[in-house]
């Protein structure tokens, strides 16, 4: 089985969304921007995912892939509280297995969890979301800390996880039974 990670949350809508999510008519009251682990849900054999169906502020899709040898987890949630439960996810998920992360984009509530993984995590960035670390910091962080005083909570003393692996265009993950390829996002270059 092969997996392209373009971006975790339009795999999720433009493939599963209209098969598993129900119909939204009312806006759901606003919570605290945690990810709800106890919600994930099997999306294929090797596909799990921690999908946001009330659309709460500042709480992503959170995604991940299982193989026999290793598991990859797709965006880390709000700061390092959103990250532990994350983590605290893929280690029921996927007992005793190499970890592997990948954050569709640098948002704080995409990518300002993962350093609640342990260094044994090795964290996959594309060059683009490294120029971004660099150039832009935790400029967005610091906005999101203004909208809220429970998001200023979440992203306490957050920072960017520096990348263990790096990849231009596209990576190839072999995690034992499934091919994942996390990709450079945005319209070019495209995966092949």
């Amino acid at each position: 089985m092969r997996i392209a990670i373009l971006s975790f949350a339009t795999l999720m809508t433009a493939t599963f969304a209209p098969s598993i999510l129900p119909a939204q008519t009312t806006p759901a009251p606003r919570r605290d921007p945690f990810i709800l682990a106890e919600t994930t849900e099997k999306i294929s054999p090797h596909v799990l995912a921690i999908q946001d169906k009330d659309t709460t502020p500042s709480v992503p899709n959170v995604g991940f892939v299982v193989g026999t040898r290793a598991a990859l987890v797709i965006e880390t949630g709000l700061g390092y509280a959103n990250g532990a439960i994350v983590l605290s996810e893929a280690l029921k998920l996927a007992p005793g297995l190499p970890l592997y992360l990948v954050t569709t984009h640098v948002h704080p509530e995409h990518d300002l969890g993962a350093n609640a993984f342990p260094a044994s995590t090795k964290m996959i960035r594309s060059t683009a979301q490294v120029k971004d670390i660099d150039e832009f910091g935790l400029q967005l962080a610091d906005f999101f800390s203004h909208r809220s005083v429970i998001e200023a909570e979440f992203l306490k003393g957050a920072t960017f996880r520096k990348a263990d692996i790096t990849f231009d265009k596209g990576y190839s993950l072999d995690l034992g039974g499934v091919q994942v390829t996390p990709c450079r996002h945005g319209p070019r270059p495209h995966c092949r």
